[in-house]
């Protein structure tokens, strides 16, 4: 199979996959879910769109500067203006095609900047490292300001009720299940791309060795406070974003911080499986909401709102970004001159 059509069928399933959850979290509403979507919507906060999508704007300029952070050991000091515009073109391309923005941004920041590409390329695997590694810190947070958490994501996810009377299935259960859906789609992965345990060890090696470097690749930076501030503000940013999202609903109102550790949490889930998202994030925001007693159908409202307010910020400042770069590189090589 070519790398283009297997990249293809990729993004085809991981689409389709989307389009699935939106079906799936719409099938069930009822009519009187349908009225109360349509009621909080019409009454919703929507003048607070405006600071959400600057502070998330603010978010993705904080992550250019980090991403210069990176960069100055090797030799080269972008600006500040190019780096930023890559970051938002990235984003854009991965609205399309999951993983092809990460690519992207190195070339466009390499055309404009004048540094090699393939330098840049270890920048974004490390960044990865860092978020993963971070979002693991926002996941334990959540866990601990809020401990019965684990079991009522259990029993809303994998126990449905039953003549009003909820029969759940233990989580150990649920674990047991997800481990062995694992093993079996790794087991047809090593059959098909004839892998041995030997070789498996050696991708978990590598990972390690991935992790361990990312993480002493920060020790060494002379800036390391700087970008540990940077990525604190990154997911404060990401944070409060959420949290505004509550006072858009007069529905919403009640909730504060801990519900927008969680919120965070699941979002951040739904925008790493499908892409750009969609279906995923209001899905798994929907399913998190309902843990604290939000109606279904206002619950999925909220999690549309917050995945339309992040995407529109990256549609815009993606596109202006593709449009203003090149015109602001043009000035500035005339102004070199």
């Amino acid at each position: 199979m070519s790398k283009r059509l297997r990249t293809i069928l990729q993004y085809s399933f991981f689409l389709g996959l989307g389009i699935f959850l939106v079906w799936w979290s719409i099938k069930d509403l009822t009519a009187g879910d349908r009225s109360q979507i349509h009621a909080a919507l019409k009454t919703a906060r929507y003048w607070l769109l405006i600071p959400v999508f600057f502070i998330l704007l603010l978010s993705h300029y904080i992550r250019a500067l980090r991403w210069r952070l990176l960069i100055a050991p090797l030799g080269f000091h972008p600006s500040k203006t190019n780096s930023f515009f890559a970051v938002m073109i990235g984003y854009l391309a991965n609205q399309a095609v999951p993983r092809l923005g990460e690519v992207l941004k190195c070339t466009v920041l390499a055309r404009y900047e004048k540094i090699p590409a393939d330098k840049l390329i270890g920048t974004i695997i490390l960044e990865r490292i860092i978020d993963a590694l971070t979002l693991l810190l926002v996941f334990a947070i959540t866990l601990i300001i809020q401990p019965q958490l684990y079991a009522d994501l259990m029993h809303t996810f994998f126990a449905p009720a039953q003549n009003n009377e909820e029969k759940k299935i233990s989580g150990w259960v649920v674990l047991l299940i997800i481990f062995g859906i694992l093993f079996f789609l790794l087991f047809i992965w090593m059959l098909v791309k004839k892998k041995s345990i030997s070789d498996i060890q050696k991708i978990i090696r590598k990972i390690i060795q991935s992790v361990l470097q990312g993480v002493g690749t920060i020790r060494h930076l002379k800036k390391r406070k700087l970008f540990i501030f940077y990525t604190v503000i990154i997911w404060t940013i990401y944070l409060l974003g959420g949290y505004l999202g509550f006072l858009a609903l007069k529905e919403t109102n009640i909730y504060g911080i801990r519900e927008a550790f969680t919120v965070l949490s699941a979002g951040s889930i739904g925008m790493v499986v499908t892409p750009g998202g969609i279906g995923a994030y209001a899905y798994l925001i929907q399913k998190t909401m309902q843990l604290y007693g939000l109606n279904e159908g206002i619950a999925l409202a909220f999690g549309w709102i917050l995945w339309l307010a992040q995407t529109a910020v990256i549609l815009v400042g993606g596109l202006i970004s593709f449009v203003a770069i090149p015109y602001y590189n043009k000035k500035r090589i005339l102004g070199s001159n």
